[in-house]
């Protein structure tokens, strides 16, 4: 029963391409047989729940195989019918053509881009031990699962494997059980001409349990493989297990098994033919016959386990209640209702500080005041902790302690792993219990920028701290200024991208990035010390409400001539500006635009009532210039860089670039001049603003 269990996933597959002419048979062919007996004899799961909070965790890293989840999926009992796998690969199907969150029932994370999958395993894997160390007692256990993913070779040979994989070694998280899905083939043919890692040797080296050289289509072996690494998980010293698993991709059919022609494409009708006679399989396309459809539907098995769970839950509770409802609270992703009673009080402390500091140290000063209102946060930095200022007053170091062991935590040090620890935080947010937070330097988001883009792609709550902003970082030079990096971050949809100029500002930007449940947020800070720009203690919730919009007015002058639109660091320069033009006898608006992601949110009226159509504009910011044309318009002006900075203390860069308020002065002289003269055609040459 077990090869034809295994042989009906491999046919829905072939009929599931076939029919979308378009699709990857090859890995869930090859790898049909470990996912029948991991899905069948040990995942712990519920296809009527799949947010059952102790579920095991299925990840299918190598995500161009979606046909075999969705298989598996269909099969097992989940809310996926038959008819969405004859839609796969089309519009609004819930099979598209890789595995996405939220679309699809029982996926567990979105993947496609290769690598990140398993980086989200890692994630979820530290969760589940996170959890299991701050909620579970000695006599009652309510965490107690695994995370399970499934890999190839591309997974493998994107660097970002050795960023977790490593990571997970060092941390001892022996609840993550990786499959090697070892065939030889990728999209170009056998990898041996590009990749002949010992992957063994490589992963323990990193400390893992290895077991090699597994038959992947033995079901035998491969259940004694999973019993191994299933033990481990048990161990208080246990470590990750690699089940290295031999495997013919696109096993089953006679002509194409085994080479790179099933990898990425349709059989094609008479191989699809050929490969039904090989199998033995005498059913037409998308049949299941009865006997193996009642083998494969888990619904009872899962039901009884997760009444099971629940029975045990039940008892937790009577004896730790706090505690059983802080778990419930956790997974619901709500915020304890003290963090809404008691924003306004913090606000207003914060707003109070009238000295002069860096929005990274603003950063912190709100982390360590909204901390104890979150103890689901989970915060950390890229080996740059003492930069970034990621951690609070009564942060606990997590990692690995001087005996070995894992020491429980709520902040980490990942290590120079950007794009991992991106990958990791995406994890950690889709198993639930945590709100995980970052930094680095913002120049380094190039690294993390896929992993960000996948927690925008799956409105994920998840918070990206990026300091030394712009060139006031200083003497680093231009390989750490950043020029392009926000504007390019702003682009990306579903990610709010704030730039604050204050510690009030800073502040709501931490409130909203923490009260928004569909999508992550990146808080952009300076090195350099700001001034207060946004009023004091007794102000302050009224100017929240307006930072809570994205971008509002400042300061306004009855009668304004000229908007000046700034962020950051560059808020200061344009009241500067707009002072040094009162004192001429022209009146502006300068418009603080923190989050012009949240702002563009707004209504037409409301934006419209910041940003008058009818008024010149001049934008000022420390980036690439184009980005700010969208509100300035072709005869607006920007005040800012084209070019890469320079190694030099940071008020020398800004005098060299340009950055001043005298070039926002010049330049509503000339918006002024331009209205006055409506046939010139050019700015001066002396306030041309992208520098070079």
């Amino acid at each position: 029963m077990a090869n034809q269990m295994a042989n009906a996933i491999r046919m829905l597959a072939v009929d599931a391409v076939e029919k979308a002419k378009s699709g990857h048979p090859g890995a869930p062919m090859g790898m049909a047989d470990i996912a029948e007996v991991l899905w069948n004899r040990h995942l712990q799961h519920n296809p009527a729940n799949p947010l059952w909070p102790n579920r095991d965790r299925f990840v299918l890293s190598n995500g161009h195989g979606s046909m075999l989840i969705y298989a598996l999926l269909h099969l097992t009992g989940y809310d996926l019918s038959m008819d969405e796998l004859k839609h796969f690969r089309q519009l609004h199907s819930k099979t598209a053509g890789h595995p996405e969150v939220g679309v699809t029932p029982g996926v567990e994370t979105t993947t496609g881009p290769l690598g990140q999958g398993l980086s989200n395993a890692v994630g979820m894997a530290l969760a589940e031990k996170l959890l299991a160390a701050e909620f579970n007692r000695p006599e009652q256990t309510i965490v107690d699962h695994f995370t399970y993913v499934f890999m190839g070779d591309g997974c493998l040979m994107e660097g970002i494997s050795h960023e977790v994989c490593s990571l997970a070694g060092t941390l001892r998280l022996s609840r993550l059980v990786a499959f090697y899905d070892d065939n030889g083939i990728s999209i170009d043919g056998h990898v041996q001409g590009w990749f002949t890692d010992d992957t063994p040797k490589r992963f323990e080296a990193y400390g893992w349990n290895v077991i090699p050289d597994v038959n992947g289509h033995d079901p035998e072996a491969l259940d004694a493989a999973v019993r191994s690494a299933k033990a481990q998980g048990l161990l208080s010293d246990g470590k990750p297990t690699l089940i290295c698993c031999k495997t013919v991709i696109g096993m089953g059919s006679p002509n194409k098994a085994g080479t790179h022609d099933v990898h990425g494409a349709a059989l094609g009708a008479a191989e699809v033919a050929a490969t039904r006679a090989a199998l033995g399989w005498e059913h037409g396309p998308f049949e299941i016959p009865a006997d193996i459809a009642a083998a494969w539907n888990a619904v009872a098995r899962g039901q009884a386990a997760e009444s099971a769970w629940r029975a045990g839950f039940e008892a937790y509770r009577r004896q730790h209640p706090e505690q059983a409802a802080e778990f419930e609270r956790r997974m619901a992703g709500d915020l304890l209702p003290a963090f809404a009673h008691q924003l306004p009080g913090v606000l207003a402390t914060i707003a109070g500080n009238a000295q002069p500091h860096a929005t990274r140290k603003a950063s912190q000063n709100a982390l360590d005041a909204l901390a104890p209102l979150v103890p689901e946060f989970f915060g950390g930095s890229a080996d740059l902790t003492g930069s970034n200022l990621t951690n609070f007053k009564g942060c606990v170091k997590a990692g690995r302690g001087s005996d070995g062991q894992f020491v429980p935590g709520n902040h980490m040090s990942y290590g120079v792993r950007e794009f991992g620890m991106a990958a990791i935080m995406n994890g950690i947010a889709l198993h639930g219990g945590y709100i995980p937070y970052g930094g680095t330097f913002l120049t380094f988001s190039d690294y993390s920028r896929n992993a960000i883009r996948m927690a925008a792609l799956m409105k994920l709550r998840v918070i990206h701290v990026f300091t030394h902003d712009s060139i006031g970082l200083g003497e680093d030079g231009p390989t750490h200024q950043s020029v392009e990096h926000i504007p390019s971050l702003r682009i990306i949809p579903n990610l709010d991208v704030w730039r604050p100029a204050d510690g009030l500002e800073t502040a709501v930007a931490w409130a909203h990035a923490i009260e928004r449940e569909d999508g992550p947020s990146a808080l952009c800070l300076s090195r350099q010390n700001l001034p207060r720009l946004t009023g004091d203690a007794s102000t302050a919730l009224g100017v929240e409400q307006s930072i809570r919009r994205g971008g509002y007015a400042l300061s306004d002058m009855e009668g304004a001539q000229a908007v000046i639109v700034s962020t950051g660091s560059e808020l200061e320069l344009a009241m500067q500006a707009q002072a040094a033009l009162a004192s001429e006898g022209i009146a502006t608006r300068v418009v603080s635009m923190p989050c012009t992601n949240v702002f563009d949110r707004q209504s037409d009226a409301y934006q419209e009532m910041v940003l008058p159509l009818g008024l010149p504009t001049v934008a000022i910011e420390a980036a690439h210039p184009d980005f700010w044309r969208k509100y300035v318009g072709r005869t607006g002006v920007v005040v800012g860089i084209a070019s890469f900075g320079e190694s030099a203390p940071a008020k020398d860069l800004y005098a060299h670039f340009g950055i001043t308020f005298q070039r926002v002065v010049d330049a509503v002289h000339a918006l002024a001049h331009r209205a006055a003269h409506r046939n010139a055609v050019a700015l001066p040459d002396q306030i041309v603003v992208a520098a070079n």
